[in-house]
């Protein structure tokens, strides 16, 4: 049985997500998890429940060691090649995998990479040959055709080209913002999708997310 095979059969069989199997320098297998993840039903939202981590659970040490002794088992049953496991919670910069990830994650500030070039595509001034971007997550869809066929849900990502701000610099409140910019694609025209990595005490709602690890 395939490495991929055995790690996912194995995590997912205690209740939690595959998000990540890297093999590393020096025989180190890199396993990163989370919990599954169900859409908010509308009809029981609660008044703060407009905070993008409301009622959000996260991996803990407990689970990682949960999931270390477990398949460690497995992958001695099979044979696997490796000198050291790893198995973590996903960080900062969480990888999106699926549709499941980019709804949990509408409203987070995400970075992109595109399998083509699709600067014409933005309203703004973009480059044609740009494939990275960094915006807001908005889900845009599903549709309706003129045919009456509902089409794939597309997505679509929100910023501001803002020039940086150095420290101790003051922005002037009568600095018109920069023009906004909108980018849409849909999940098969992206080679990687993640949380972007930015330090958030708050929550992840700016792209954070936990970091247990054993």
């Amino acid at each position: 049985m395939a490495l991929q095979e055995i790690v996912e059969q194995t995590v997912t069989g205690l209740g939690y997500d595959l998000i990540e199997v890297v093999r590393s320098a020096g025989g180190l297998l890199r396993i990163t998890i989370d919990l599954p993840w169900d859409a908010p039903v509308v009809a029981k939202v609660k008044p703060n429940a407009g905070d993008p981590n409301f009622g959000e659970q996260f991996v803990t040490v407990e689970d990682c060691e949960k999931v270390t002794r477990q398949l460690q088992f497995a992958l001695e049953v099979d044979g696997a090649e490796y000198k050291r496991l790893e198995v973590s919670s996903p960080g900062i910069d969480r990888p999106l995998r699926g549709k499941a990830d980019f709804e949990r994650f509408a409203g987070h500030v995400i970075d992109i990479t595109l399998k083509a070039p699709m600067g014409a595509a933005a309203a703004g001034q973009v480059s044609a040959s740009r494939k990275k971007f960094r915006g807001t997550l908005e889900r845009v869809g599903p549709q309706t055709g003129d045919q009456g066929a509902t089409e794939a849900a597309h997505w679509q990502i929100v910023w501001r080209d803002e020039p940086a701000v150095k420290p101790g610099q003051r922005v002037s409140k009568k600095r018109v913002p920069a023009a906004l910019q909108v980018l849409g694609f849909t999940l098969d025209e992206l080679r990687e999708a993640r949380l972007a990595p930015i330090v958030n005490f708050k929550g992840r709602g700016a792209g954070v997310g936990s970091d247990a690890a054993v």
